[in-house]
């Protein structure tokens, strides 16, 4: 029977994964440094099958080179799911390739170094992505509303698994101090590799909320007080009653901005302090009254006004639908009809 290392299967399934990634994506609207991100972590996988599966030791050398590029890499992906108030990461994704090459000097020169490197490397992005979710799904300001919440706990499932890369790292470092490796392959087989199949989901999940072209809008940033915030929050209440901008479904907290003439920022700030909801559920409130206004006037199908109210899936939007009136769309048309 042929031998089929677990990193090997790791691999096969973010393959499938990825080429669904890439089908379900439009040819324009494609994110690639989500989509490298998938990419070496099946070669990461397949690198690991090679050393501890079939034994293959030059595959080590592949290892920590592959390694280093994941983590400065995942945080460049979610920065480009944040708008032009902050700054995009696509136009210097080439410094992501800073730290293989350093990788690269400390093989040739000190590779006694590369375990305590990588440990860093790991944590250290881990903090900064945390970082820059800080603020939760609003933090992603040019994802769409629809995705923004999946894409943000995505975005803080994959600083786990960076946390627990590292702490497993840490393990077969002391594993080999201790016992000469004995259980390295053992763990980098299993535990490691559950980090490195949550980085490559993480990417998919977080992948689909495309971002948005980049606006020019004002960069003036500070703390509202409550007068502000109220001023921020009828403007924006008037533009998308006015306008019904929430039946757009690629609106994200940056277009929103600019169509409404306002800072990215105050508007996250004034939904944030007055409502208590970020700006994705404040913008579903508005679909879900659609979705509601429809399924008591008309006898359209659930199906039909899912797409007419400004949602793209029928998850996302059973799970709205919950939230805000704490029934399924069938039951909600049901008892008002009833009620009738």
């Amino acid at each position: 029977m042929i031998f089929v290392p677990l990193p090997f299967v790791v691999a096969l399934l973010l393959t499938l994964l990825f080429f669904s990634m890439w089908r379900n994506s439009p040819a324009g609207q494609r994110n690639g440094p989500f989509q490298l991100l998938v990419a070496l972590c099946i070669a990461q996988s397949v690198a690991v099958g090679l050393r501890w599966g079939y034994g293959l030791t030059e595959a080590r050398y592949a290892l920590p080179i592959i390694a280093s590029a994941l983590p400065p890499l995942l945080y460049a992906s979610f920065r480009t799911l944040i708008g032009s108030e902050t700054g995009r990461a696509t136009d210097k994704l080439w410094l992501v390739a800073i730290f293989p090459v350093t990788i690269i000097g400390l093989l040739l020169v000190a590779p006694i170094l590369i375990d305590g490197a990588l440990i860093l490397l790991f944590v250290g992005y881990a903090i900064a992505l945390l970082y820059l979710g800080r603020r939760g799904p609003d933090s992603l300001s040019d994802a769409r509303f629809e995705t923004a919440i999946s894409a943000h706990r995505a975005l803080l499932i994959a600083a786990a698994s960076l946390f627990m890369s590292a702490f497993f790292d840490i393990a077969i470092l002391f594993d080999f101090e201790w016992t000469n490796g004995s259980n390295a392959a053992l763990m980098v087989s299993n535990a490691n590799l559950l980090g490195l199949f949550f980085l490559g989901l993480t990417a998919i999940v977080a992948g689909k909320a495309q971002p948005s072209v980049p606006s020019n809008e004002d960069k003036s940033q500070g703390i509202s007080d409550r007068e502000q915030d109220q001023a921020v929050l009828v403007q924006v209440e008037e533009a998308l009653s006015a306008k019904k901008l929430y039946l757009d479904e690629n609106l994200t907290l940056v277009r929103l901005a600019k169509k409404v003439g306002l800072p990215a920022r105050q508007i996250s700030n004034a939904v944030n302090h007055l409502t208590a909801k970020n700006v994705s559920q404040f913008i579903n409130d508005y679909r879900i009254a659609e979705a509601c206004n429809q399924l008591r006037e008309t006898d359209a199908s659930v199906t039909a006004i899912i797409f007419d109210s400004g949602f793209t899936t029928k998850s996302n939007f059973n799970r709205e639908f919950r939230r805000v009136t704490g029934l399924s769309p069938l039951e909600w048309r049901k008892q008002k009809k009833h009620s009738n």
